[in-house]
């Protein structure tokens, strides 16, 4: 069977996305639920995952982020990491209504901010039965600081109290670029890596992705703390899989955070950089996602 198109409601807002059913399934099967990372949408290679989950007869609910791609949600492009992770929890809710789904076996699968976001979900939401987290952002205060040189990050906080200011006088919220070819240019995701692959996976698949998110996005993401919800996501199975040359959510950060969880846990280092997992290392980190599902969703 082929996918098909779903939406649901997320307390006022509606989602949207899609709905793989798993192959040669019967009855209500396991299911995981995924989203994508900073400003990324769907069509960035999520259906080439859902796909490999499919296969193994796994259900896979894919949708787009609030505020991006096919979903609603006001302001445009605007990032709150604690909405998403609610929005997850609002998608596993509406899987569990669909005839097709086994409430009592869902997995969550996560990339970049996402892979933050599913730890979170994981640690507070036990109707999650298997975690997969790729490449993920662990901490927005050392990750930020990983990623803007230390002179620069008292201009950022002008900046954020700026907008502050202008969104109290009632202007609309500051917009900063993704990505820009020159890497210290102003931008949200300020590495070379970053900018090649949005920009190619755009003109490539994605014609919905826009090259901008609010300021404030960019300020949240400083706030956002993952790694303090990782002890916590025990006794749900976790999987983790950071790239052994990570320069976006740096490899380090990672594998320092893994050391927080506990048992059961396993971590594989994929090759590559942090977008490599989507394209030239995919079936490296497709294939131990897929597997961690199978063993701990269908026995």
């Amino acid at each position: 069977m082929a996918r098909r198109d779903i939406e649901f409601d997320a307390e006022g807002v509606t989602l949207r996305g899609w709905f793989y059913p798993g192959q040669g399934a019967s009855g209500a099967a396991p299911t995981v639920v995924m989203a994508h990372g900073f400003s990324a949408v769907k069509e960035m290679y999520l259906d080439s995952y859902a796909e490999v989950f499919s296969a193994a007869g796994l259900n896979a609910l894919v949708f787009d982020n609030r505020n991006f791609g096919a979903s609603d949600g006001e302001p445009r492009q605007e990032i709150d990491p604690w909405a998403q992770v609610r929005d997850y929890r609002h998608a596993i809710t509406y899987a569990t209504t669909l005839p097709e789904v086994d409430g009592n076996r869902i997995g969550i699968w996560g990339s970049s901010y996402s892979g933050g976001h599913v730890l979170v979900v994981a640690a507070i939401d036990r109707r999650v039965k298997a975690v997969v987290s790729q490449v993920p952002l662990v901490s927005g205060h050392d990750n930020f600081r990983a990623l803007v040189r230390a002179d620069f990050i008292a201009g950022f906080q002008d900046g954020f109290n700026a907008d502050r200011l202008a969104r109290f006088q009632g202007d609309p919220p500051a917009m900063v670029p993704v990505v820009a070819e020159d890497p210290l240019a102003p931008s949200a995701l300020p590495t070379p890596d970053s900018w090649r692959w949005f920009t190619e996976t755009h003109k490539l698949r994605a014609p919905s992705w826009r090259n901008e998110v609010t300021l404030r996005s960019v300020e949240m993401f400083t706030e956002y703390e993952p790694v303090s919800y990782i002890p916590y996501i025990s006794p749900t199975p976790l999987l983790l899989l950071p790239a052994v040359n990570d320069v976006l959510t740096p490899t380090d950060l990672a594998i320092a955070a893994f050391e927080k969880a506990r048992e059961p846990k396993k971590l594989t280092i994929l090759p590559g950089g942090h977008f490599d997992a989507y394209v030239k290392g995919f079936e490296p980190s497709s294939t131990p996602a897929r597997d961690w599902f199978v063993q701990h969703l269908t026995r």
